[in-house]
């Protein structure tokens, strides 16, 4: 009875159990109310699920990934999924688990898509160049 617990406990120590993050997105997206003026210009923000309890700070830069996911009939009816980089948002505010971002700089060349502005959704992630 005894090996039978010690060979539990063993068995338990080398138990792998998956742990999965949830990834960091834009979870929101406010923005001015469109006066018609000429020349208006909208601001937008965007709300990360990254904080300071992940390194973040004023100022950081984040770039912004959309994950655009295409049917492949020629290949056993496979998706693909592409990791396109559409630009980037800075840190305006941050709090322990969620920041506050504005519009930085889109990249020049991107995929036709059918939003072509920072969406709920995006994928970001802190910039290291």
């Amino acid at each position: 009875m005894k090996r039978f617990f010690s060979l539990l406990l063993v068995s338990n120590l080398f138990w792998v159990t998956s742990v999965s993050a949830a990834p960091a997105m834009i979870f929101s997206v406010n923005q001015d109310l469109p006066m018609g003026v000429d020349e208006e210009l909208i601001r937008k923000n965007y709300h990360v699920n990254l904080g300071s309890k992940q390194g973040l700070r004023k100022g950081t830069v984040l770039d912004v990934f959309r994950i655009v996911s295409v049917f492949n009939p020629y290949d056993s009816g496979k998706r693909v999924n592409h990791r396109v980089r559409m630009g980037q948002v800075k840190v305006l505010h941050v709090s322990e688990g969620a920041a506050i971002t504005a519009f930085h700089r889109m990249e020049k060349e991107t995929p036709v898509m059918e939003l072509d502005q920072f969406i709920v959704g995006d994928h970001v992630g802190v910039n290291v160049d």
